[in-house]
């Protein structure tokens, strides 16, 4: 029988709707902030990925963490997809996300609260009635300020069967919209999920008018098989995101499930909503903001995704791509053409490629800051591709709103002189001067930046890899910080490597001013 949702109307029985949680579950990975700018930036990529439910936050995590659930709900105060808001069972919680989406044409107030004995024992230190009295009454009160409430169960894989089923059945009754049962450890297997699923649907009593909804970490590298068995057992809603981010090995990947579905639709005959050309666009968006770049061999989205180095592979694939490849580049947003624009190419042309890589509409000052920047880098390469573009506009544009920013700089080195580097930042649009001596090149730079800029942090990575190939190819750095326990990571892009390196360093400063104003609630995860 067909669900009736308040969100989304009467539902086709084969429809997932697709809950993205990259700006909540993603943003709690390891290294990984986002300022306001980048978080909206994320919100309208993903609307026009065609995600269903985009939950903005963790609305009483912090002021910032409000400020940008409420402006996503603004963001989509007209429509587009559902904003949701995720809170604990406590009425604070529940009553600031009701706040904070006020603005939003569509809402909705989820809410999570442990089921398993561990952790109702350890940290909840609750007993299982006062569970499901808790159950009962924050779902009534969002009902309150929302007729969209999802309630999750946290650790719900490792919950006791017939407790699990007590506090659903509370749930629904209290007035759940949506249950979501994650597998908050990642310790599951695809037939412990599928039985979960089935066991609730058949047993609770009002099953059969609500949604269910599977969340999946990915410790034991299952997120994604787990949330397809969740599906074959009638889960319709399924919560992933972007790259699969999220605590420790992160979460399902949006990339997956969806070509899961798409190329696999023999098997999982099921419909959705995801515009799949746009996922690689939107893929390498979330890696520019968050400064963290996908493995080479992940699925979908990683550069070596559909390359073919075997000569056997090669062969049949020249023959017929279908021998080795089970969908095509061009579905997910590959392109085989990458060779580009040239030096002499005009503002007109470089903002078509602009809109053929999946940018949008791009500001005129904006965009005149990364034409310049592109003009000159096509003096000094001999060949500009998409890679390059996409680089130098994800530092000019995608950054555009950073507090720190680099104006200038100038190094001196040689094999018989000390570096020394002078630089100029703009901070919070003051301009502040640094010179430094160093070891090398690199750590005069971070020296003078550190002279600009003080601070104290430990340097855990750097790294340098090129974008593209040959001797006047960009480089790509990246560098980790670490501050009091917080990771941050930060990329920067030049054809020079040493301002490239600059470049990194400032954005990590950058998160790393994010991450200082961010809290975490006790039991902030699900």
């Amino acid at each position: 029988m067909p669900v009736t949702h308040p969100s989304f109307g009467t539902l086709d029985p084969d429809r997932i709707i697709f809950f993205d949680t990259t700006l909540r579950d993603g943003e709690q990975s390891p290294g990984f902030s986002m300022n306001l700018e980048e978080k909206l930036r994320m919100a309208e990529a993903l609307h026009e990925l065609g995600v269903d439910v985009i939950e903005a936050g963790f609305a009483i995590a912090s002021p910032g963490d409000f400020e940008s659930v409420r402006s996503i709900a603004q963001l989509f105060a007209k429509d587009g997809p559902v904003v949701a808001s995720l809170g604990r069972a406590n009425p604070a919680d529940i009553l600031r996300s009701a706040e904070a989406l006020k603005p939003a044409a569509r809402k909705r107030i989820h809410i999570v609260l442990a089921t398993s004995d561990l952790h109702m024992r350890v940290k909840l230190r609750m007993t299982r009635d006062e569970v499901v009295e808790l159950t009962t009454s924050s779902v009534t009160l969002g009902r309150q300020h929302s007729d969209d409430v999802e309630w999750s169960a946290e650790d719900g894989s490792r919950s006791d069967p017939d407790f699990l089923c007590r506090c659903v059945e509370a749930a629904i009754k209290a007035g759940a919209t949506t249950i979501n049962i994650p597998d908050t450890v990642g310790y599951s297997m695809p037939a412990d999920i599928g039985a979960i699923f089935r066991d609730l649907r058949e047993r609770v009593p009002g099953a059969d008018t609500v949604v269910f909804s599977a969340h999946n970490h990915n410790d034991l590298g299952m997120a994604v098989a787990n949330t397809l068995a969740a599906i074959n057992a009638g889960a319709r809603q399924i919560e992933a995101t972007i790259n699969g981010i999220g605590e420790r090995a992160g979460n399902a990947s949006i990339e997956e499930v969806a070509m899961a579905l798409r190329t696999r639709h023999d098997v999982l005959p099921f419909k959705n909503s995801i515009q799949t050309p746009r996922i690689l666009r939107t893929s390498k968006l979330l890696a520019t903001i968050t400064g963290f770049d996908v493995q080479p061999n992940k699925a979908i989205v990683g550069r070596n995704a559909f390359a073919h180095e075997s000569g056997i592979h090669q062969d049949g694939v020249l023959k017929d791509a279908s021998t080795y490849e089970i969908m095509t580049p061009e579905s997910v947003g590959w392109t085989t053409n990458s060779l580009v624009l040239g030096k002499h190419s005009g503002r007109a042309a470089f903002r078509d490629k602009l809109k053929a890589l999946g940018y949008g509409e791009i500001g005129d000052n904006q965009l005149n800051d990364a034409f310049r920047r592109f003009k000159d880098i096509a003096d000094r390469k001999k060949v500009v591709y998409d890679e390059d573009i996409a680089a130098l506009v994800d530092d000019e544009v995608v950054r555009g709103h950073d507090r720190i920013r680099l104006t200038a700089l100038s190094v001196s080195t040689g094999m018989d002189e000390k570096p020394s580097a002078t630089l100029t930042l703009e901070i919070d649009g003051e301009s502040r001067t640094g010179a430094a001596p160093g070891d090398g090149a690199v750590d005069a730079t971070f020296n003078a930046i550190r002279q600009a800029f003080p601070h104290e942090i430990q340097l855990k990575l750097f790294a340098v890899q090129s974008i593209t190939g040959g001797t006047d190819a960009q480089a790509r750095v990246t560098v980790r910080f670490e501050e009091n326990g917080k990771l941050v990571d930060g990329q920067g892009s030049d054809t020079c490597t040493i301002v490239a390196s600059a470049r990194a360093y400032v954005h990590a400063l950058n998160k790393l001013l994010v991450k200082r104003e961010r809290t975490e609630p006790e039991a902030l995860s699900a």
